[in-house]
């Protein structure tokens, strides 16, 4: 993978206008391995799943032992550890964030499910060269504020490394681990409503993963501008999580094509939120009317299990199978419903066929993924 792209006013580095948008691609090209002869005929065999073989089939689970502490902040949104916000959801055994949070996220907050966010953030490191951002933050940076924390893994690590700096995590559910680096802390909030922080407090704001959850992607850069002191930075990394091949190997009769991918388009509809942030451009867009400047977009392929020919490609693409493999159920459940309805039957079915497709070396499927960031002039 190529170094980390020249910042904006460097060396060497384009020139742009303060609100043009410089994009880079810093990847190799997704080339697939040459597949065994046991790995064709694998394969091929093609159909349901075999009798032994486990619709819901799980890879090797992962674990993070991170620490972490939950804090409060008991103004507006921010709101304290009350018995409503721990009386979580509960459908089909998985558990959903408080219904006091007018959010209509679709993912569960339950451990599976935090597994599945921690294996994310080691794919995303690696893909970063093991570095938690992009943007030219300085090494005497102060405030950060973490976005959409999850299980506060990327908060913590950030703490770590920047020991000086305070680092504020937020998310809808305290999910977080109690043990954490003292400059590290977690608060109850909800980043769609007003927030509450002064002004120009943060001098970088970290925002990941957020499809699914924002209806109006310009106010949430406009709320980020606010808080972004002068000379601070904004990033954001998204994921179109609808699959595509540069080699026609997803078939046209595949789950990919005729579940997966159509689920994510007509979601939107019902739900009133985007799957699509990156094809949509909606980062790019909320960053220029904010008012940020050297922008930077950089873009990447997320390949689906280890058939790239690059090492380090699969690498970030095994640890991607095990993402869905761990938990496919907690993405789709609630998207299931919403688009199929209840009670319509095939769930299981559907995800056995999709565990076994997105598992075959002979599948060379991709998401996208961007990083876009911005200083506050």
């Amino acid at each position: 993978m190529a170094d980390q792209p020249t910042a904006p006013g460097a060396p060497n580095a384009p020139i742009n206008s303060p609100h043009q948008t410089t994009t880079v691609t810093n990847q190799p090209d997704l080339i697939a391995a040459p597949q065994t002869e046991e790995e064709v005929c694998e394969s091929s065999a093609g159909g349901p799943p075999g009798d032994g073989e486990d619709p819901n089939y799980d890879e090797d689970s992962y674990s993070s032992e991170s620490d972490s502490a939950v804090g409060v902040d008991s103004v507006s949104s921010s709101n304290s550890i009350t018995a409503s916000i721990m009386e979580y959801r509960n459908i089909k055994g998985r558990t959903y964030h408080s219904a006091k949070h007018e959010s209509k996220y679709f993912t569960p907050n339950d451990e599976q499910q935090m597994e599945s966010q921690d294996i994310t953030h080691h794919y995303l490191t690696v893909m970063l060269d093991d570095r938690l951002f992009l943007a030219p933050v300085p090494d005497n940076v102060k405030r950060v504020l973490d976005v959409g924390t999850g299980t506060g893994i990327w908060a913590i690590d950030m703490g770590d490394k920047y020991p000086d700096a305070e680092v504020i995590g937020t998310d809808l559910s305290p999910t977080q681990p109690l043990w954490v680096p003292p400059n590290v802390k977690f608060e109850i909030d909800d980043c769609t409503k007003e927030w509450t922080w002064p002004e120009g407090y943060f001098d970088f704001i970290h925002m990941r993963y957020l499809f699914g959850a924002i209806s109006d992607w310009s106010e949430l850069l406009h709320q980020a501008y606010r808080c972004c002191a002068p000379g601070g930075w904004v990033q954001s990394c998204e994921c179109d999580i609808a699959m595509n091949s540069d080699d026609d190997t997803i078939r046209p009769e595949s789950v990919i094509k005729t579940f997966w991918n159509p689920l994510w388009k007509e979601l939107p509809e019902k739900l009133g939120v985007s799957f699509q942030v990156v094809e949509e451009g909606l980062q790019n867009k909320g960053f220029e009317e904010a008012g940020f400047v050297d922008i930077t977009e950089v873009n990447y392929k997320l390949p689906i299990g280890g058939w790239p020919l690059d090492r380090k490609l699969a690498e970030i693409g095994q640890l991607t199978l095990l993402t869905l493999n761990n938990d496919i159920e907690g993405y789709t459940l609630i998207p299931w419903n919403v688009v199929y309805g209840e009670e319509t039957p095939g769930y299981q079915e559907t995800l056995a066929y999709m565990r076994r497709e997105i598992r075959s070396r002979s599948t060379h499927a991709y998401m996208s993924i961007r990083y876009v960031y911005g200083r506050k002039p």
